[in-house]
């Protein structure tokens, strides 16, 4: 890596191990201070061990984070680590993020982030890529675990990229779940795991899931990340395969990860994405996908257009 690491940064801690695998690393590559905002209720208090200062705030708190931040030194902060989605609805915002929320038209990751990331700049401190320290988590193309995708797990990929890619460039969600053709759940706002057990429920198994960044993504917060929560839920909705972005995805505990994916079977494969068509509308068929692990004179054929949940006669808001 040839960018300087600073000597100091702001880490501002969502939930789950990101964060505190974000600040080993920033310390590893010579960050020599590091100050974190955690929040009640969500950051793991084990990122203590790893701040040189802590500081606990609750949810919507926008002019405490913003005095801490201005009086603390720095000059770069970074985002690691989700916060529940319902939190928008049960937080207690300050005036300050109050006044904030009122001068959205539309609120999702790359709204209220970046808002608060224009509150940052204003006193003088840069949000930086959220996959900053943490390249060596974003795997190149290719697969990742002892067994690669059948064919017929590949044809749901690729039209689960496919459809992934136009939700999430509508701010829908990054997820897509499907089996055999079928589209059964998309990402809205519960976040990844949860659409992940929906479409699982609908599937009753032998589902493949896809994972993307969407196009043109702020790479600054909300980075599509998956760990061994994620293979929990694999797991438990019996899921055969998963399908990420290559380098624009954060594996965390990626050994772990891969283990745990191998004892169960399920495959794991990165995928770049060379192009895609503006077709969308027309089930967005792809001009060219490079898959990472080249078949010889064979590529994955595009598979049908998407059928719904209802098609199959099973309806999602039944079921939901």
């Amino acid at each position: 890596m040839n960018e300087q690491a600073p000597q100091s940064l702001a880490l501002i801690a969502g939930n789950g191990s990101y964060p505190i695998i974000l600040a080993q690393s920033a310390k590893a590559q010579g960050v020599k201070r590091i100050v974190v905002i955690a929040f009640k209720g969500e950051t793991d208090s084990a990122i203590g061990r790893h701040a040189d200062e802590l500081h606990w705030i609750r949810v919507g708190q926008l002019a405490t984070l913003l005095d801490i931040l201005a009086g603390s030194g720095v000059n770069e902060a970074v985002m690691a680590g989700q916060l529940t989605p319902t939190l928008l609805y049960r937080a207690r915002p300050d005036l300050k993020m109050i006044a904030l929320l009122a001068g959205l038209k539309v609120r999702n990751a790359d709204t209220i982030f970046g808002a608060v990331g224009d509150e940052l700049n204003k006193i003088g401190i840069r949000l930086i890529p959220a996959s900053r320290f943490m390249e060596s988590s974003m795997p190149a193309p290719g697969a990742l675990t002892a067994r690669a995708p059948t064919d017929g797990e590949w044809t749901d990929i690729k039209l689960g990229l496919t459809v992934a890619k136009a939700t999430s460039a509508l701010n829908i969600g990054q997820t897509v779940v499907i089996k055999e053709g079928t589209i059964l759940a998309v990402e809205a706002f519960e976040g990844t795991n949860t659409a992940i057990k929906r479409g699982g429920k609908l599937g009753k198994g032998g589902v493949v899931v896809v994972k993307v960044a969407k196009q043109n993504h702020d790479m600054r917060f909300d980075i599509p990340v998956i760990g061994l929560k994620t293979i929990a839920v694999l797991r438990k909705t019996r899921a055969t395969a998963l399908a990420v972005e290559a380098q624009r995805t954060i594996i965390l505990d990626r050994e772990d990860v891969i283990r745990a994916a191998d004892k169960l079977g399920v495959a794991i494969v990165a995928v770049k994405l060379a192009r895609i068509s503006n077709e969308l509308e027309q089930h967005a068929e792809m001009n060219e996908l490079e898959l990472g692990r080249p078949r010889p004179g064979n590529r994955p054929e595009v598979g049908p257009a998407p059928k719904t949940a209802e098609d199959s006669g099973n309806s999602a808001r039944e079921q939901a």
